[in-house]
C-alpha cells in the first residue's frame, strides 16, 4: 500500500517557527532611482553608436510560475514581466515598450517602466484561448516592425538582444523588414553588469541579508524528525516575510551521504544526517545573492568531516586573496589547494578535474551507474531510487565559483583556473567550495562577496560559514 511519509508535518510549521526571530538588524534599501537609470541608457545607447546600431530590440519572455525569461528589461527599465523594448539610438526619441502578449495574469505593481514613454498591449489572442484569429507572437513582431519603420529604420541597422524565447519573434521581425540588418547583441548589456554602483551593491547586500534570515531559520526548525519540506519552508518563509521576491531559487539536500543540489521530497531528518542549504538566488528587486551551508545531524563520519574540513578551509583561503588587482586564477587554486593537500584532487586546473556533471574523458556521455539506494521516505511513497547521483566523484563545478547579477542573468565571469582576468572593485560573486562522492561524502559551502576599494565585504557575514551542529537528540 503506498503511504505519505510524515503526512501531518505540514500542519507544525507554524509552532516550529513561533518564536524564531533573525539576529541582526535587515537593511532594506529602497528601490534604485531614476538617475541610476538615465545613466545605463546613456550608456546602452552610446554603446548602440560605436556598434554603428540605429536602434535596439530587447526581448524578454515569459517563462514557467509567470517569471520573465532574462533580466534585460529589469535591468534598463524596472520591468517585471515579458515585453519587448524599442530603444531608438537617437537621444531624443522615446522608448516604446509592447508586452502583455503573454498569458501571464501579472499586473502591476510591482513594476511601472522607467524612461518609457508608450505601452502597446498586444494581447494574447488565438483560437483556443480568446477565439480570435492570429498569433501573438507575430502580433507582436507586426506591431515593433511598424513602430521602426515609423521611426525611419525600415533599412536600419538594429541591435537584437534577448534569449531563445526570442527566437520566433526574432525571425517575424526579420521577415517583416527585409531591408534591416540585424545583429545579435547581448554583450552590450551584458559589459556593464561586471562591476556594480554602489547602489546596486545595496541590493546585492539585501539580498544576501534575506538569505541569512532564511538560513537562521533553517536552522531554528531542523532537528530529528523535522521534514525536508518544513526546513524549506521554514526559509522560505523567512526571507520572503522580509521582501524576498521568490521562493524557488534554492535547493536542499539531506541523506545520509552529504548529496546536495536537490528539492524536498518528504525526507525525515534522522542522525547521521549531512544538511546542505545551497542558496542560488534570493531576489531583492531583481538583485539575486548567492551562499551555502551545511548542517551535520549528531555524528557524522570521519570521511565527512575530512571532506566538510576541506571545503571551508579552501573558502578561506581563497577569501584571504580577494582585493581590486588579484588574479581570479589565484583565488581558484587557493580553495583547491586544501582539496589537494587533503587527496581529493591532484590539480587545481579546470581542463584536467573530475566533477560530478562532467561527461567520459573524451567528451561522450556518461552511463549513470544503476544500482538500488535505500531510501525509506521515497519508498514510503511508492517509489525507488535505482540510480547513483551523482556518477562521479569531484566537486560539483570545475571552479570555485562565478559573478552573481540579476535574477535570470547569465554568469558574466566564473572563478576559475583558466581566467586571467583580476578583480575589480564593485564586483559580486560567491566563492563555493563543492565536493561529492557517491554513497560516501558531500559539501558544498560558501559565502557572497563584494570586492571593495581595499579588500572586500563578506555578505553572507550573518551565519557562519563552519558547518552548523545539531545533536542528534535535540
Amino acid at each position: 500500500m503506498t503511504t505519505q511519509g510524515n503526512p501531518a508535518a505540514g500542519y507544525r510549521i507554524g509552532a516550529l517557527l513561533a518564536d524564531f526571530q533573525p539576529d541582526f538588524e535587515f537593511s532594506a534599501p529602497l528601490p534604485l532611482p531614476l538617475d541610476e537609470f538615465e545613466e545605463r541608457l546613456r550608456r546602452v545607447r552610446r554603446a548602440a553608436v560605436e556598434a554603428g546600431h540605429d536602434a535596439l530590440v530587447v526581448h524578454a519572455g515569459s517563462v514557467g510560475w509567470f517569471h520573465a525569461s532574462n533580466h534585460y528589461l529589469r535591468y534598463l527599465c524596472d520591468w517585471m514581466r515579458e515585453g519587448v523594448l524599442i530603444i531608438p539610438t537617437d537621444a531624443d526619441k522615446p522608448l516604446t515598450l509592447l508586452s502583455f502578449f503573454t498569458q501571464s495574469v501579472l499586473l502591476p505593481p510591482a513594476g511601472e517602466p522607467l524612461l518609457v514613454n508608450d505601452i502597446w498591449q498586444i494581447g494574447p489572442i488565438g483560437r483556443e484561448y480568446s477565439d480570435r484569429p492570429g498569433d501573438s507572437v507575430v502580433k507582436t513582431a507586426e506591431k515593433c516592425a511598424e513602430i521602426l519603420t515609423g521611426l525611419g529604420l525600415k533599412k536600419a541597422q538594429i541591435g537584437l538582444l534577448g534569449d531563445r524565447t526570442a527566437l520566433t519573434f526574432w525571425a517575424g521581425l526579420e521577415s517583416m523588414l527585409p531591408g534591416a540588418k540585424f545583429v545579435a547583441d547581448n554583450p552590450i548589456l551584458d559589459r556593464l553588469q561586471k562591476v556594480r554602483s554602489p547602489r546596486e551593491i545595496e541590493m546585492f547586500r539585501a539580498a544576501a541579508q534575506l538569505i541569512s534570515i532564511g538560513t537562521q531559520a533553517a536552522y531554528h526548525v531542523a532537528r530529528p524528525g523535522v521534514t525536508d519540506h518544513e526546513i524549506f519552508a521554514a526559509f522560505t518563509a523567512a526571507q520572503m516575510a522580509f521582501g524576498g521576491e521568490t521562493g524557488d531559487g534554492y535547493q536542499i539536500g539531506i541523506n545520509e551521504f552529504g548529496t546536495h543540489c536537490g528539492k524536498p521530497y518528504g525526507h525525515v531528518v534522522r542522525p547521521g544526517d549531512l544538511i546542505n542549504l545551497y542558496i542560488s538566488n534570493v531576489t531583492w528587486r531583481g538583485y539575486t545573492a548567492q551562499t551555502a551551508r551545511m548542517i551535520a545531524v549528531g555524528e557524522i563520519t570521519e570521511r565527512q568531516e575530512k571532506v566538510l574540513a576541506a571545503c571551508t578551509d579552501g573558502v578561506k583561503r581563497a577569501e584571504r586573496l580577494i582585493k581590486p588587482g588579484a588574479l581570479m586564477r589565484d583565488i581558484n587554486n587557493a580553495a583547491f589547494e586544501s582539496m589537494i593537500e587533503q587527496g581529493l584532487l591532484a590539480s587545481p586546473e579546470a581542463r584536467t578535474m573530475p566533477y560530478n556533471w562532467s561527461p567520459m574523458p573524451d567528451g561522450g556521455a556518461r552511463l549513470i551507474p544503476q544500482q538500488y539506494v535505500k531510501d525509506i521516505d521515497w519508498e514510503a511513497q511508492g517509489r525507488k531510487l535505482m540510480h547513483v547521483y551523482p556518477a562521479t566523484h569531484g566537486p560539483h563545478n570545475p571552479n570555485l565559483g562565478h559573478s552573481v547579477g540579476m535574477a535570470g542573468g547569465q554568469n558574466s565571469f566564473n572563478i576559475s583556473s583558466h581566467n586571467y582576468d583580476r578583480l575589480e572593485e564593485g564586483m559580486v560573486f560567491v566563492l563555493h567550495t563543492q565536493w561529492l562522492e557517491p554513497l560516501s561524502a558531500g559539501c558544498n559551502i560558501g559565502d557572497c562577496y563584494v570586492v571593495t576599494r581595499d579588500g572586500f565585504e563578506n555578505l553572507s557575514r550573518h551565519t557562519p560559514l563552519e558547518t552548523h551542529r545539531i545533536r542528534s537528540g535535540a
